[in-house]
């Protein structure tokens, strides 16, 4: 993705589950893994993302459609 307009705005947030498990760290960086979970609520379908590589799982969520994101300042 190039053009930095679409990227989904950020909500930062105190707390999101963490998906990833010790052994992700021990992956070779050169893999890039990301862990998602994805629930249907009321207010439609909800995708918890959580990977190493912040700027790429955004990107895909980007790609995927969501305008907005939850993050965390760390962690």
């Amino acid at each position: 993705m190039t053009d930095s307009s679409k990227r989904p705005r950020a909500h930062f947030v105190a707390h999101l589950p963490d998906l990833i498990t010790e052994e992700d760290y021990a992956e070779p960086a050169d893999r890039q893994k990301f862990r998602l979970r994805i629930s249907r609520t009321e207010q439609g379908v909800e995708i918890l993302g959580d990977s190493m590589y912040a700027p790429s799982l955004e990107e895909l969520l980007a790609v995927l459609g969501a305008e907005e994101i939850e993050r965390m300042l760390c962690g």
